[in-house]
């Protein structure tokens, strides 16, 4: 999977497949399944509005409005606008036992779902400052 946005979305989409695929031997995986979606739906609420809080207040300091702000203001929320609606998809679809389309099913095993977990556990804001709090 090469590097961006996208390539997280795979790796998320991989892992909640995973998770969905077996719930039907461990019926705990239904909680980190929901976890997860929902965090990262919070997460990227929270983005969103850091990056629309952080423009606004470059805005205020320069004293005017320039177009390209506009743009990148717009490309935000568009970038989370699709976040959010890949989130929404893999919500509205039905459980695994309902489920017909298995998507990957056999490419991720339980050390590749692990790998996962911690990759994108190492993008979260903690993991990526733990120098800073591990010396405070």
């Amino acid at each position: 999977v090469s590097g961006g946005e996208d390539e997280i979305q795979q790796l998320q989409k991989a892992l909640l497949d995973y998770l969905d695929e077996n719930t039907e031997t461990d019926a705990s995986l239904v909680f980190p399944r929901k976890f997860y979606i929902a965090q990262w739906f919070r997460d990227t609420t929270l983005e969103t509005e850091k990056a629309i809080k952080s423009q606004k207040d470059d805005d205020s300091s320069e004293g005017t409005h320039h177009a390209k702000d506009v743009e990148t203001t717009g490309q935000i929320m568009h970038r989370a606008e699709s976040r959010k609606t890949f989130l929404r998809s893999i919500i509205k679809t039905a459980p695994s036992q309902f489920s017909t389309l298995k998507m990957n099913s056999d490419t991720v095993d339980y050390e590749d779902a692990c790998l996962i977990v911690r990759y994108l556990a190492s993008m979260r804001p903690f993991a990526q400052s733990f120098d800073i709090y591990l010396t405070q």
